[in-house]
């Protein structure tokens, strides 16, 4: 009997289609066929995950609120105190409080704004994202219009915006396109943004390496971090306030850790196996160059996280880049001469 594949009619009077469950009976010459199970049942064992109550959340709020009541209580008894004893200093607390309460108003405006703003710029990244690879037009034609819109008060892109809109309504695919814009408005953002990752580099790497105790290391470490991380997003567009640093941090630190080992595989380790004759000659300068380079792959992260569209035609910086720039400048380049590895 032939093995061959065939094809069958399901209108065959050969072809006797079965029930689910039956056991087909034994036929010659005849096709049986026996419908296969539903997916459903192959994954009913799979539980799906339930959400949990966000306990700590609810803590944290709740402790916030009783700690305004009870500033705000005090506040009012001490007012209150103040024009029964001496109302002239009644009419001075309570214009003080309204000043008070009014720069609180206008911080958390502040904050409102930077958070938005950080939103605004991810979901442009991820719709160029979707955009180039849909091929979507219309949608890579909205992203690069809001991308103008997003740097239509910096100077220095005017040139950029110009050839962007001199584009028009012209007929160009959505990757080239969106190609096109990357070139023009980031190629000077990212050459900046290196600059600025290698300038924190260098600064921690020198300071680490000279410190007398380690928890100024660490000290100076965190600092330096979370003034790129502002620097970064500030370079890029954004504006965060301190909750919007706090959410910006995170997103930073969750890059690091989904690339962290990719980026100790072929960039990290190369550079710390070259370290060994730094080490041998002087320990603490192995250490500040490897706080260097650690404080740069926080600056490329960050870099990551606060650009506002993905990198596809220009090339993303690597941490070989910024280290070639540091250990360059290490070895005497003038301060004020730019990097080699910062300009492609």
């Amino acid at each position: 009997m032939s093995k061959a594949p065939r094809a069958f009619r399901l209108d065959d009077p050969d072809v006797v289609s079965l029930p689910q469950g039956e056991t087909p009976a034994v036929t010659s010459g005849g096709v049986v066929v026996v419908p296969d199970e539903e997916p459903a049942a192959e994954v009913a064992g799979v539980a799906p995950r339930r959400r949990r109550m966000p306990w700590l959340g609810l803590l944290l709020s709740a402790l916030g609120g009783l700690l305004l009541m009870g500033l705000g209580l005090a506040l009012e008894r001490m007012i209150a105190e103040l024009f029964a004893s001496h109302p002239a200093f009644g009419w001075l607390a309570l214009g003080l409080a309204a000043l008070a309460g009014l720069a609180f108003l206008g911080l958390l405006g502040r904050e409102a704004a930077g958070v938005l703003r950080e939103r605004r710029i991810e979901a442009l990244r991820r719709r160029a994202a979707e955009a180039r690879e849909r091929k979507d037009d219309a949608a890579a034609e909205a992203v690069v219009r809001d991308l103008a819109a997003l740097y239509a008060r910096r100077p220095e892109t005017a040139s950029a915006r110009a050839a962007i809109a001199a584009l028009g309504d012209a007929i160009i695919d959505a990757p080239d396109r969106l190609a096109i814009a990357e070139r023009e408005l980031m190629t000077a953002m990212d050459r900046e943004a290196r600059r600025i990752v290698a300038e924190a580099a260098r600064q921690v790497s020198l300071v680490t390496a000279v410190s007398p105790r380690a928890i100024v290391d660490v000290a100076f470490v965190l600092y330096a971090s979370a003034r790129l991380v502002r620097r970064i997003a500030a370079l890029y567009g954004g504006r965060p306030g301190f909750l919007g640093f706090l959410r910006l941090s995170g997103h930073v630190l969750t890059h690091l850790t989904l690339t962290g080992s990719i980026a100790v595989g072929d960039g990290l380790l190369q550079q710390v196996m070259g370290l060994g004759l730094a080490a041998r000659v002087s320990a603490r300068l192995g250490e500040g160059v490897l706080n260097g380079l650690l404080t740069a792959r926080v600056g490329l992260s960050a870099i990551a996280v606060c650009r506002p569209m993905p990198f596809a035609a220009l090339e993303a910086p690597a941490l070989v880049d910024v280290a070639a720039s540091l250990f360059d400048r290490k070895a005497g380049e003038p301060a004020g001469a730019e990097a080699p590895g910062e300009a492609r």
